[in-house]
């Protein structure tokens, strides 16, 4: 394995969800052979974990119809799905519409959803909602778009321009998200500038992002509309739309022949390691607004699973995955580490193994079940679960600093 990159055409090769799973494989093979530098696999242990899986998914969903892993979830609480409530108020002149208002709102959410820390909680002052980490991110986030935090016209709040996205300031943030000294939230400048930046982006690449309207997130909606063919659209092509058009959002990552690489590490080892979990996350949160618009989007196993520290964290605490020094579960790491970018690629992979065996303790069938439901079932809220049991902060098993953008 070499981290050796001759041409664009290869770097440009990285940017697929098919090439983050090509690259975990490639790394759990190694694992099976105790070759890792960092991990040692144990996959004897993996029937026990998806035994406990199983178990969070039967707790959650008693009739198994679990949904999609998306950022809609983090918008129900108690039953109620307060970003439906807003939706079903507003008064758009047409489907279209409400998707690209959909399409605002999730890739400005899913972008704030890196790790908030132990300590951050956010409070509703509409519902006196009181939510932490992703749900609170969640929460602010849709609020600060109903208040109109990022449209460019006070008359249309429901929506985000290029141009409130790239003078949007930290302390701005802040005050949305209620941070102070005695609520601190990790990231938040980070968080900040990759709003800035994706304003800059958005309004640069008007051929993605301003097919319809003035230039806003929302206006991939209308190219990936114009991609679908015969009312058909493949998951995998939604991503690839994200990691073309976002390419330029990502700050200190890697380029390699001036090509954005963004969640890819290279590593001494293994050559260049893709994830794009946040795009990934997004992708996956597109699905929805696009089948509510008439788009149905196919292979939806087509996307991997997400490398982040709930799924992650699942397999360390269940004993799957184990450092080869005990000493690096106390130390703080860059999410650059080899130990961090391995671990998360193992997690890809190892996702792709535990579906099956999942689904076999669900009685369900992979169409019935495709990868986003055993993920929203299932192994994020098991990996939090266990974190619970574990700790108690309930954080990562792996101490990561965090900078806003990644986790």
């Amino acid at each position: 394995m070499t981290s050796k990159i001759s041409n664009a055409a290869e770097a440009r090769a990285l940017l697929s969800a098919a090439a983050v799973r090509a690259k975990a494989n490639e790394l759990i093979a190694l694992a099976e052979r105790d070759g890792l530098s960092e991990w040692t696999l144990h996959l004897d242990a993996l029937p026990a974990c998806a035994d406990y899986v199983g178990a969070i998914v039967r707790q959650r969903y008693p009739t198994l119809d679990v949904p999609f892993h998306a950022r809609w979830r983090h918008f129900v609480f108690a039953g109620r799905d307060l970003w439906r409530e807003t939706a079903n108020g507003a008064h758009w002149r047409d489907p279209h519409a409400r998707a690209r208002a959909a399409f605002d709102l999730a890739i400005t959410s899913v972008l704030l959803d890196a790790g908030a820390g132990p300590a951050w909680r956010f409070r509703d002052p509409n519902t006196d909602i009181v939510a932490a980490r992703s749900e609170g991110l969640a929460l602010a986030s849709l609020r600060l778009f109903e208040w109109g935090g990022f449209s460019a016209d006070p008359a249309d709040p429901l929506r985000a321009d290029a141009e409130a996205l790239a003078r949007l300031d930290a302390a701005s943030l802040g005050d949305a998200f209620q941070v102070d000294p005695r609520n601190p939230l990790q990231g938040l400048d980070g968080r900040a500038r990759l709003l800035n930046r994706l304003g800059q982006v958005v309004d640069a690449r008007p051929d993605v992002f301003a097919r319809e309207d003035t230039p806003r997130p929302g206006g991939l909606y209308d190219t990936l509309r114009a991609r679908a063919q015969n009312g058909k659209l493949p998951a995998a092509a939604i991503l690839d739309a994200l990691l073309d058009g976002l390419g330029d959002i990502w700050d200190s990552r890697p380029r390699v022949f001036g090509v954005p690489l963004g969640d890819c590490w290279p590593t001494p080892n293994y050559g260049y390691v893709p994830l794009h979990k946040l795009s990934q996350w997004l992708a996956y949160s597109l699905i929805e607004p696009l089948q509510d618009a008439g788009i149905e989007v196919t292979d939806i196993d087509g996307l991997t699973g997400l490398a982040e520290y709930r799924n992650g964290g699942l397999f360390v605490d269940m004993g799957v995955l184990a450092p080869r020094d005990p000493e690096a579960l106390a130390r703080v790491h860059d999410v650059s580490d080899p130990i961090v970018v391995t671990w998360r690629s193992l997690t890809v992979a190892l996702l792709d193994r535990i579906a099956p065996l999942v689904r076999e303790r669900l009685g369900v069938t992979a169409e019935q079940f495709p990868l986003a439901r055993v993920l929203e079932g299932g192994t994020w809220a098991a990996g939090r679960a266990i974190a619970r049991e574990k700790r108690p902060d309930g954080g990562p098993p792996l101490l990561i600093h965090s900078d806003g953008t990644v986790f």
